[in-house]
């Protein structure tokens, strides 16, 4: 049986760790409302400029723009962008996606004559690396500051690698922000940049494009590319404070209920020695009689 004295040492130490995950748990919190904030401001755009790729691809006569990143051929080369976090902590947050990416690299991936990964996050790296898949790249630091620039970079080099052959084909693994408390795993096919072949309420009636449709499409899908990235980043920052918060939320209140029954156990401990104390100190009362 423990002893009173180690009984205390871990009520002691359950109470510093109950400290550390509340005060993570305000961290979050107000980083949480910050990526919300920068999440809900982007997400408009970036929709309004994918439904105008669609609308101006719906418009024109088919075959008279195009683009290559539009341009969809046999895939034979795959490449996966996984989004992750650099911390822990953060219940399935990391674990969920990552689990989506290796179930499509172990299913249709080993189907393709190559495989890629690049990886945005330390975990998603180690979670795949300890599955045997090696990373082509990673971007270190990414998800803790994020900027447009850096996601610029990161759409230009899977552009770019499209464009050259590298790949036939790359999706992006990430989880999208829903509230504080749900993430939603999200993989979806970032090139060929997928167009919608109607969009709902587009007359035949065409409009004006200065200087022409080719031109306003040219500067178009490399932006919306940007876009996606950036908008991914974004919402995985939002989702990963999200469930850290609500991680750091239950081992708080986890934390409270064993103290709370270290407590009673210390109690009754304390009691059961008492009373011991007492009985042989009657016993040895007795003896003397």
């Amino acid at each position: 049986m423990a002893s009173l004295r180690d009984i205390r040492k871990r009520i002691k130490s359950v109470k510093s760790t109950r400290q550390i995950t509340k005060a993570m748990k305000m961290v979050s919190a107000a980083k949480l409302r910050k990526a919300q904030e920068a999440i809900m401001s982007a997400r408009p755009y970036a929709q309004t400029l994918e439904a105008l790729i669609n609308e101006l691809v719906s418009r024109v006569e088919p075959g008279t723009v195009n683009h290559p990143l539009l341009t969809e051929r046999p895939v034979k080369k795959v490449e996966v962008l996984l989004v992750t976090s650099d911390r822990g902590l953060a219940g399935g947050f990391n674990a969920n996606v990552s689990k989506q990416a290796w179930r499509y690299l172990k299913d249709e991936g080993s189907k393709m004559e190559q495989h890629f990964v690049t990886t945005m996050g330390k975990k998603g790296g180690d979670y795949l690396r300890a599955r045997g898949f090696s990373i082509r790249k990673d971007w270190p630091g990414v998800t803790s500051k994020i900027t447009y620039d850096t996601s610029t970079e990161i759409a230009n080099e899977a552009a770019k690698r499209f464009l050259d052959g590298q790949v036939d084909a790359v999706y992006l693994a990430y989880n999208e922000f829903i509230s504080a408390i749900s993430q939603k795993v999200t993989f979806v096919r970032l090139l060929p940049f997928e167009t919608g072949k109607k969009v709902e309420g587009v007359t035949k009636i065409d409009f004006k494009y200065e200087p022409n449709a080719q031109a306003v499409l040219n500067a178009l899908v490399p932006q919306a590319l940007n876009v996606r990235i950036f908008r991914a980043l974004l919402e995985s920052a939002a989702s990963e404070h999200g469930a850290r918060m609500s991680a750091m939320e239950n081992a708080t209140k986890n934390a409270g209920e064993m103290i709370s029954s270290l407590t009673l156990f210390y109690n009754r401990t304390r009691q059961a020695a008492i009373t011991k104390e007492l009985m042989e100190i009657v016993s040895g009362a007795e003896a003397l009689k």
